[in-house]
């Protein structure tokens, strides 16, 4: 083998799960904490409970509802601009109805000759 490419390697590396139990093996890691182990998984030990996965569907929540009020806030910012862009419109309208009357009769009488 060469030397310094590989990890140090732990002969008596800790597996701590959360109901407690320690389990002692070689690993690259000194120490790693898990949730579930043979000791308490439903399956080893035949007993039913209860495995938390909420975690899952809280961060889908959580994604979900910023993806809501990003849609929404996008939705009131294009809103606003329509207003903006209608009133716009409604005050050139105003301005130019005496200006396209006058056009319009200009275009008439040279239309004629």
């Amino acid at each position: 083998m060469k030397k310094d490419i590989h990890p140090k390697y732990y002969p008596e590396a800790k597996i701590i799960c959360a109901c407690g139990n320690v389990i002692t093996t070689g690993s690259t890691k000194p120490e790693m904490k898990v949730e579930v182990c043979s000791a308490c998984h439903p399956f080893y030990t035949g007993k039913k409970r209860l495995v938390d996965s909420a975690g899952r569907l809280d961060r889908f929540k959580k994604r979900f509802e910023k993806s809501a009020e990003i849609k929404a806030g996008i939705a009131k910012k294009l809103a606003s601009k329509e207003k903006k862009r209608k009133t716009k419109l409604v005050i050139t309208k105003k301005v130019s109805k005496k200006k396209t009357a006058k056009k319009v009769a200009e275009t008439k009488t040279t239309k004629k000759k």
